[in-house]
């Protein structure tokens, strides 16, 4: 499977670019898995983490470039190891020794081919717990094609409704067109939530959007475009944590915490 990354499409940039041969493109990733931090993970939604954590996975780099990423030392500035593709499926093993409620795969699309083949190698070593597939959402479908039977929970971001504001924030073409079609496609193939009778989550989506200042348009047009065209059982997580860090003091627009406000 890792072959395919000689002609690499795994994003919606569809870049084309032979990863094998050591070619970047503009994940910044070449042949090799990169992991920031493998832990336990206590602040996520509660039906993810609850009192015993989600094992999350941090990969490095992103084909996103977001000026305000809280995450930008992994993401932009790519700090992290190389492990092999069995290195990283005794981390899956690990965090499941430890108590990890899932595995929670964050900013994992880059790696998908390795993530597919770490899986298989990890279930025969007796992985049993949910996968999650924590994601920015510019995805193609094939590529979640590729995770069919691989990923029980998606929780992907739909950060913008418009693609001008994506192209500002987040270097993105084509956003919200690509992130919707994405989206249902994941819920094609995982369908509605399922929690087990300790309130965790087993199956399904968690949609996720982070509210931005002086963009609350864009946050409703966001959750109305899910209202009318999700099911009922796709669950919505609305963040207000924003913080203006990494490159987001440059922007005078979203240079600041969110405020408490009537609209």
């Amino acid at each position: 499977m890792i072959e395919q990354l000689k002609q690499c499409n795994l994003c919606a940039y569809n870049c084309k670019i032979n990863r094998i041969e050591g070619q970047i493109g503009k994940c910044g990733v070449g042949n090799k898995i990169k992991v920031a931090l493998a832990t336990l993970h206590y602040y996520e939604e509660p039906c993810i983490s609850k009192e015993n954590g989600s094992g999350a996975i941090f990969f490095s780099n992103c084909n996103f470039n977001c000026i305000y990423c809280q995450n930008y030392k992994i993401s932009q500035e790519k700090n992290g190891i190389e492990l092999e593709i069995e290195e990283l499926a005794n981390k899956f093993i690990e965090l499941q020794n430890i108590g990890a409620n899932n595995i929670n795969l964050v900013s994992p699309t880059p790696y998908v081919y390795h993530i597919i083949e770490a899986i298989d190698i990890a279930r025969k070593k007796g992985l049993n717990i949910p996968i999650i597939y924590n994601t920015n959402s510019y995805e193609n479908e094939e590529t979640i094609n590729l995770l069919k039977g691989y990923v029980d929970v998606y929780l992907p971001d739909l950060k913008y409704y418009r693609n001008e504001i994506a192209k500002k924030y987040s270097g993105i073409n084509n956003y919200f067109e690509v992130a919707t079609k994405a989206i249902k496609k994941m819920y094609e193939q995982v369908g509605g939530v399922v929690f087990n009778e300790k309130g965790i989550i087993e199956k399904g989506v968690i949609i996720r959007h982070l509210v931005l200042p002086n963009h609350i348009l864009n946050s409703k047009n966001v959750l109305h475009w899910i209202k009318e065209n999700m099911p009922e059982d796709v669950y919505v997580s609305v963040m207000a944590q924003y913080f203006p860090t990494y490159k987001a003091k440059l922007d005078p627009l979203i240079n600041r915490k969110l405020t408490r406000k009537r609209i």
